[in-house]
């Protein structure tokens, strides 16, 4: 639905400015906020005087005049909210002051991953000898032992204040998880191992909280009595309860390539999907007095179910939009969606600025707009007599408009496009409502052992026949578009493109079809200029691996990777790979640092390495190099594993990496030798000709 006018979408042209402040916030957290304050207070003043002397002053001559001053009120409202949510703002703020321990509340259910069990907590206190003092703040603890899985939300505990502050990404392309915590108000955190932390006390939690992660613990339990298959299991659990600890990142794979990643994100479906079934249940509450009563009874349940689910925010937006439409409908008044959806997220982003930041956010809201605006659209480009043919096409509309929305937002975050989504999105929506009633059916009704088992086997093999359907599309070949890399500024063009081909195909003005082709030639323009400079870059990057070695001689689109590390490893794909896909090598070799090599742009040879103009030697305790040519003119020395440098080296600069101990830096110090880190540095790159 394409509102005709600004009235009937109030709230959505005031969230604009309200998110613009949030965005701002985020960008530029450093604004005095006072400032912020007086100006928003100057501003309030003013609107509400004008609102006050309507007559005497002759406002209504100057209509515009109203909306000038809401949208800076709005903008410094969002800022000044966003700045007054970050926690690194307060004066008690655990990072400011001295402390040998922390006294911390668990704050979310834990994750296990490679035996480290990892949950974020809330800092109570700071501990000094018998001295306590107030503290806040967010801390992320990982824990090295077998005993800390038996930790549970609201236990309080004692633990030693080792914190460190999250570190940002060093490698190109690498992904921001320091950005990704601090968007949770997380900025530090503790690595501890057994007997380093102690439990003082428990139920220091929300008690509503507690109490729905603990039945959501006992439903969890009560799927995997009934079930065999622990993939299913796994699955069962993410797409009814939204419990992902379980999940594999293989099955998490298939679902993204095939472009159906948003049925393991309970959101919006899933409470439709319940909200259904609720109004069948108690339709026969039709009367005008209990309209009522059914409304209040489902928008509970919902809520319920929200609780459930942990309120994750695709959830919260579903529900408060379901709530606001179930109150229209029940008075009978006009709903407008569009103005629905700008309301939940209004109220959301005031509860928490911070979810504007959050991917599943962005997703959720821009999926959900575009099924209200383009969807129509899409529909009536085609029509069918046939009943089943025009539900096909129902069904496929929905599902174009939503990934058209979604696409620009996905390929910035995940590089990557579905191609065959249609068809994967028509295969799975028989599957998803059967595995979403058999999951209710079995997790509402009590414990029956032929019912239960039955409603159990239906999940199961509903989940294992939806797996290997997308498995099957998984593996066809060209299933997805990878390696997309695009700028925020892109990321914006895309959009207004989107929305402004749409809206032509609404209105048929050809304005907004040439608006449309400019913006689709300067994304052109963007993509060619981008890849001609990719091409012609000539570089080497000396990757910051922590405690292993790489190197990457980028020459054009080709590449040679110099690591111990296997293609395969998890610490290839997540540090490396990401640097490879952004500079645009799609040709490339990955050898061992004991390995000889000769190509057009590379020759290798014991540890010496000839790159286009750059002579390297690289000394680590695998390779012994024992004289260098006095004409040779190295470029650089790449030291690792703590390997002696002679004093011949002296002039030459030295990159130490990340695998040399904080001991072998002191002697490098102490001899006086000039040298560049890696280790907690970005990778260094230099340009070669």
């Amino acid at each position: 639905m394409i509102a005709s006018h600004k009235g009937q979408i109030p709230f959505l042209i005031l969230l604009l400015p309200f998110i613009a402040g949030i965005s701002c916030a985020i960008i530029f957290p450093q604004v005095d906020i006072n400032w912020l304050l007086y100006s928003g207070i100057f501003i309030s003043l003013l609107f509400a005087a004008l609102n006050v002397f309507y007559k005497k002053l002759k406002v209504y001559k100057y209509n515009w005049i109203g909306g000038l001053l809401i949208v800076p009120m709005l903008l410094a409202a969002g800022w000044y909210l966003t700045i007054q949510h970050n926690e690194l703002r307060g004066q008690n703020h655990f990072s400011k002051q001295k402390a040998s321990f922390l006294l911390v509340n668990i704050a979310s259910e834990h994750v296990v991953k490679n035996d480290i069990v990892r949950f974020t907590a809330n800092v109570i206190s700071t501990v000094n000898g018998k001295e306590h003092h107030p503290a806040s703040g967010t801390l992320l603890i990982s824990i090295k032992d077998e005993l800390a899985k038996n930790l549970f939300y609201g236990e309080q505990l004692l633990v030693p204040a080792n914190y460190i502050a999250v570190e940002p990404p060093y490698n190109p392309g690498e992904f921001n998880y320091k950005q990704y915590l601090a968007n949770k108000n997380i900025c530090y955190e503790a690595y501890l191992y057994p007997k380093q932390y102690r439990i003082v006390d428990a139920g220091k939690g929300n008690p509503i909280i507690a109490k729905a992660l603990d039945i959501r613990q006992q439903l969890v339990r009560k799927l995997a009595l009934n079930m065999r298959d622990t993939t299913a299991i796994a699955v069962a659990s993410t797409l009814v309860l939204g419990y992902k600890a379980d999940l594999s990142n293989e099955v998490m794979q298939a679902y993204s390539k095939t472009g159906t990643i948003h049925i393991l994100s309970v959101s919006g479906g899933h409470v439709a999907i319940l909200y259904g079934l609720l109004v069948y249940i108690f339709g026969f509450l039709y009367r005008p007095r209990e309209k009522i009563l059914r409304a209040t009874i489902i928008i509970f349940a919902i809520w319920l179910y929200a609780l459930l689910t942990g309120f994750s925010p695709a959830v919260c937006r579903a529900a408060l939009m379901i709530t606001f439409v179930i109150a229209g409908r029940t008075y009978s008044r006009h709903v407008s969606n569009l103005n629905i959806l700008a309301v939940s997220a209004f109220v959301l982003l005031l509860y928490n600025p911070y979810w504007l930041a959050d991917v599943g956010f962005q997703l959720s809201y821009v999926a959900v707009a575009g099924l209200v605006v383009f969807q129509p659209i899409i529909y009536n480009w085609l029509s069918f007599k046939n009943n089943i043919a025009n539900k096909l096409w129902l069904a496929c509309s929905v599902s174009v408009a939503a990934q058209v929305a979604t696409f620009p937002l996905s390929a910035y975050y995940f590089h990557q496009f579905p191609v065959y989504f249609l068809i994967s999105n028509l295969l799975i929506i028989v599957p998803v409502a059967l595995i979403m009633y058999a999951g209710l059916a079995l997790l509402l009704l009590p414990q029956m052992a032929v019912i239960s088992s039955a409603f159990g086997y239906v999940l199961e093999k509903s989940i294992i026949l939806m797996n290997k359907m997308l498995n099957v599309i998984e593996l066809t070949p060209y299933a997805s578009i990878g390696k997309i890399w695009i700028t925020k500024p892109e990321l914006i063009l895309f959009n207004i493109l989107i929305l402004i081909a749409f809206y032509f195909f609404y209105y048929k003005i050809k304005r907004l079809l040439f608006a449309s082709l400019a913006c689709l030639l300067i994304l052109c323009c963007s993509f060619s200029f981008k890849k001609i400079i990719a091409d012609k870059t000539n570089l080497v990057a000396f990757l910051n691996l922590r405690k292993h070695q790489g190197i990457v001689f980028k020459h054009g689109r080709k590449g040679i990777v110099l690591t111990d590390l296997l293609e395969n490893d998890k610490s290839f794909q997540y540090a490396i790979q990401p640097g490879l896909d952004s500079m645009k090598i799609t040709d490339y070799q990955v050898i061992g640092f004991n390995k000889d090599l000769a190509n057009s742009f590379l020759l290798k040879k014991d540890g010496l390495v000839w790159f286009l103009d750059k002579k390297l030697l690289l000394l680590n305790d695998s390779m012994s190099f024992k004289s260098i040519s006095n004409n040779m003119r190295l470029n650089g020395v790449y030291v690792s594993n703590n390997t002696p440098v002679d004093s011949s080296l002296i002039d030459i600069p030295l990159i130490i990496d990340g695998s040399n101990s904080s001991r072998y830096m002191d002697l490098l110090n102490n001899s006086g030798k000039k040298y560049t880190t890696l280790k907690r540095n970005k990778a260094l790159l230099l340009l070669s000709n």
